[in-house]
This record gives C-alpha cells, sequence and structure tokens, in this order.
C-alpha cells in the first residue's frame, strides 16, 4: 500500500517533469539551431531540477533530511545516468538509424525517458531519498523494549537476526 502511494507520488512529480521536459525540448528545437541531442540535454537538466524540488518537497517530504548535501550530490550523480540512459537512447536513434524527424525525435525522447525513469526510481528511492527509522523500538518476548537501558530485569535482550549481530 505505501510502495503504492509512493509510486503515485513519484509519477505525479515525474508526469509534471516529462511535461516540462518535452516542452523544453521542443520549445529548445523551434527557437534555436542546437542540435537535437543538445536540446534535450538541455530540456533533461531543466527537469531534472524541476523533479527534485517536486521529489524532495512533495513525494519525499517525509524522508531524512539531515544529510542535504550529500541526497544532492546523489541526486546529481544518478540524475547524470539517467541524463546519459535518456539521451543515448535519442542519440541512438538519431545519429545511428537517422530517425530525426519531429515525431520521431520526440518518441524515441519519450521511450528514453521511460526507460531512464525506472532507473531513477530506483536510484531515488534507495539511495537519495532514504526513508527514516521507525520510531517503534523492537520488543522482546515479554513486552518489554529491545535493548532499553531501562529494563531492570536480569534477562539480556533477545537475539532479533534483522537488528543485530548474531550471538557468539
Amino acid at each position: 500500500m505505501a510502495l503504492g502511494r509512493e509510486f503515485a507520488k513519484f509519477g505525479t512529480v515525474g508526469g509534471l517533469g516529462i511535461f516540462v521536459n518535452l516542452a523544453v525540448f521542443n520549445l529548445c528545437r523551434a527557437t534555436t539551431g542546437l542540435p537535437v541531442v543538445r536540446c534535450s540535454v538541455i530540456a533533461t537538466l531543466v527537469a531534472i531540477a524541476f523533479n527534485y524540488l517536486g521529489l524532495r518537497y512533495f513525494a519525499y517530504r517525509d524522508r531524512d533530511k539531515s544529510r542535504r548535501s550529500r541526497e544532492i550530490a546523489l541526486f546529481a550523480v544518478f540524475s547524470a545516468v539517467g541524463l546519459v540512459i535518456e539521451n543515448g537512447v535519442l542519440y541512438i536513434a538519431t545519429y545511428g538509424f537517422g530517425w530525426d524527424t519531429p515525431f520521431q525525435s520526440n518518441l524515441f525522447k519519450f521511450l528514453g525517458i521511460g526507460t531512464a525513469t525506472l532507473f531513477r526510481f530506483w536510484s531515488y528511492r534507495a539511495w537519495v531519498f532514504r526513508a527514516l527509522p521507525a520510531h517503534e523500538p523492537a520488543e522482546d518476548g515479554d513486552g518489554s523494549p529491545h535493548g532499553d537501558p531501562t529494563n531492570s530485569t536480569s534477562k539480556p535482550a533477545a537475539y532479533h537476526p534483522e537488528t543485530t549481530a548474531p550471538p557468539p
């Protein structure tokens, strides 16, 4: 359920980002004499900035904000990889196969965005916008918090393989 909501928020920001990306791409193509892939890179950079703001302040606003410089650096690295994926598809279509009509350029730009989005969703979720640790302490069999220093009983904390190292 939570993953579905997260994906919906990511998709909302991403959908708007696709609109921004394609709008800037087509505006650049129509108003400048720049090559197609160069216009695409400019559009991708604008969309990356838009997406960061949308992801940080909408989709992942409840995530860890304590290391913002690390977050921005990782976002930039994974966005750069996404930029290469996205524009690599367009580059191959344009210069490898000669498919460079406006319709073909938009089609392969869109396919590149889709391919890069899969990578971005995984990397942003796993590495950039990390989930905060749970606020509830784990409990052992008698209902006392695991590892609670106020636990005055002589019974040691229970072994929980997901949170502690195995006993010697």
